[in-house]
């Protein structure tokens, strides 16, 4: 009888382990779980307030003035070869020609790089022929319906070549349009002045011309360019290239887009010379 007597107090002492051990486990686990949640909200806190954080320093920077909303106030400086009352009237060719050829062209347009290396070296040559006059006006809005400053940023440097003279304008939006160094419209690599300046070394009169580097370090024409670019929008034009002689659009076959063949274009510039 003792025997078993015992045996039950042992089963019952062993039960009665086992449930404090099974209490003191849930504490533990109790404890844990407590702890965790502190660590969640603490982390959460933490994220509230570095979210707080980045949309107050997005806010901060989207009210700090950009470049070029900043170089709208910048001082005009007008290239030279130039005329009009903000020096926006780019004019090139013999003055003896009769007639004008005027030319809408945004530096990030493939369609453009497309025209001046097909048929861009054809209207240099009746340029030089006294065929007509050419009037180049730089448009910039890629800049508006892409990410990017590039069009804007090349238009520049455009202004700093035209300084230079004529010729070197001519030659060096020519080389900008090339296969080698004209990039996607989707990829702003003409915001980079080195690359607009590595663009100038292939023109003899640009290559290691200080003054022309300078200009496009400085952005000396970079408020030209800005007010060039105001002539696309208030000549209601919608797309680059554009062509018009005596306010005539020049397209092609379609009768709706800029000639995209020398054939092309030599059809729609005779038929605008005697018109």
């Amino acid at each position: 009888m003792e025997i078993t007597n015992m045996s039950k107090r042992n089963s019952q002492a062993s039960k009665t382990a086992a449930r404090e051990r099974l209490r003191q486990e849930r504490e533990r686990q109790a404890q844990r779980a407590k702890v965790r949640r502190q660590l969640i909200v603490a982390a959460s806190v933490v994220g509230v307030l570095a979210a707080a954080g980045g949309i107050g320093w997005a806010v901060v920077q989207a009210n700090k003035p950009a470049y070029w909303e900043a170089a709208k106030k910048d001082k005009l400086v007008k290239p030279a070869h130039t005329s009009g009352a903000d020096g926006t009237t780019v004019v090139l060719g013999k003055s003896t020609a009769k007639k004008t050829l005027v030319i809408y062209e945004d530096p990030r347009c493939p369609a453009c790089a497309e025209f001046e290396q097909v048929v861009g070296s054809t209207v240099k040559k009746d340029l030089d022929a006294g065929k007509f006059k050419l009037r180049y006006i730089g448009a910039t809005f890629l800049d508006r319906n892409l990410p990017g400053e590039g069009s804007r940023n090349a238009l520049s440097a455009l202004g700093a070549a035209l300084d230079v003279s004529p010729e070197a304008f001519l030659e060096y939006k020519s080389a900008m349009y090339s296969k080698k160094w004209h990039p996607q419209e989707t990829v702003d690599t003409l915001k980079d002045d080195d690359y607009l300046i590595r663009i100038a070394d292939t023109v003899p009169a640009l290559k290691g011309n200080a003054a022309f580097r300078k200009a496009v370090k400085d952005g000396t024409y970079d408020r030209w360019a800005l007010e060039e670019a105001k002539i696309f929008d208030k000549d209601g034009i919608s797309a680059t290239p554009t062509l018009k002689m005596d306010g005539k659009t020049l397209t092609g076959p379609n009768g709706k887009s800029a000639p995209v063949t020398v054939a092309d274009f030599n059809t729609a510039l005779e038929a605008a010379l005697k018109g």
